[in-house]
C-alpha cells in the first residue's frame, strides 16, 4: 500500500467502486470514469484520479474492443473522436475567459432536459445530420476542456441515433478507445503519470477487468430492448448528481 500512497481500507472502498463501474461499462459502454469520478472523489482529488481513469478505460476498451470494431458505427465513431480532440482546445481557452461552475451547469442542465426528451421518444431529427455530428464532437471536446463532461455529450448523441442498441453500446466503445488515444498526450504533458498513479492504475485494472467481463455478461439479446432507456436513465442520473453536487 505504500507504493499506492493509499490506506487499505482506502484501496478496498475504491476498488468495490472501480468493480460496479466496470459492470455498468461492460453492460452500457460508457460511464466508466463519470462513475469513478463521482464516487471516489472523497478518496482522491479528481486530479489524482483522471490518470487512473484512463487506464481504466484502457483496460475496458481492450476487452470489448474487438466486438466494437466489427459492430460500431465506425464513421460515427472514429468522427466523434476526432473532432473531440479538435475541440478540447478551445474549451481549454475558454475556462480562461468564462465563468466555468455556471458553464458546467448550464452544460449539464441541457443534458438532462435533451436526455429526458429521447427517454421520451421525442425524436431530434437535427442530431442525425453530418452537421449535428461534426458538432456533437467539437462540443464534446469544448465542454471536455470547460467541465470535463465531453462524454456524456457523445453518449447522447450516439443514443439519439435510430440504431440497434449492439451497435449503439459498440459505437461507444470505439469512440471511448479512440478518444482515450487521442487525449493520451495531453494527459502526459500535464505530468499526470507520475508512479503513485501507474501503481494504483495497474492494481485496480484487474477490478476493472472482472467487472467489464460480468457486464458483458449481462448484455444478452434478451435484455437489448432494455438498453437505450438504462443508458439514458444513467445519463440523467450522472448529470443530475454532478448538477446537485455543483448546487450544494
Amino acid at each position: 500500500m505504500e507504493m499506492l500512497a493509499l490506506t487499505p481500507p482506502d484501496f478496498a472502498l475504491l476498488a468495490l467502486i472501480v468493480l460496479a463501474a466496470g459492470i455498468v461499462r461492460g453492460f452500457a459502454g460508457f460511464a466508466l470514469s463519470a462513475l469513478v469520478m463521482a464516487a471516489a472523489i472523497p478518496i482522491l482529488p479528481p486530479r489524482e484520479l483522471i490518470p487512473i481513469c484512463w487506464m481504466l478505460e484502457m483496460t475496458a476498451s481492450l476487452l470489448m474492443i474487438r466486438g466494437g470494431i466489427r459492430e460500431a458505427d465506425r464513421r460515427i465513431a472514429l468522427t466523434l473522436a476526432f473532432t473531440s480532440a479538435v475541440g478540447v482546445p478551445a474549451g481549454l481557452w475558454l475556462t480562461t475567459r468564462l465563468p466555468v461552475e455556471d458553464t458546467r451547469l448550464l452544460a449539464l442542465g441541457v443534458l438532462i432536459v435533451l436526455a429526458l426528451l429521447l427517454l421520451a421518444r421525442v425524436r431530434m431529427a437535427w442530431l442525425a445530420t453530418n452537421a449535428g455530428l461534426v458538432g456533437a464532437g467539437i462540443l464534446s471536446g469544448i465542454v471536455t476542456g470547460i467541465a470535463s463532461i465531453g462524454g456524456m455529450v457523445v453518449a447522447l448523441y450516439v443514443l439519439a441515433q435510430d440504431a440497434p442498441p449492439r451497435v449503439i453500446r459498440a459505437s461507444l466503445v470505439l469512440f471511448l478507445f479512440a478518444s482515450s488515444l487521442l487525449t493520451l498526450l495531453w494527459q502526459a504533458g500535464f505530468g499526470l503519470f507520475d508512479g503513485p498513479a501507474l501503481a494504483r492504475g495497474l492494481a485496480l485494472a484487474p477490478v476493472a477487468a472482472t467487472g467489464v467481463l460480468i457486464g458483458k455478461a449481462i448484455f444478452r439479446p434478451s435484455l437489448e430492448r432494455y438498453y437505450k432507456p438504462f443508458a439514458l436513465c444513467l445519463l440523467i442520473g450522472l448529470a443530475g448528481t454532478s448538477l446537485l453536487r455543483a448546487l450544494l
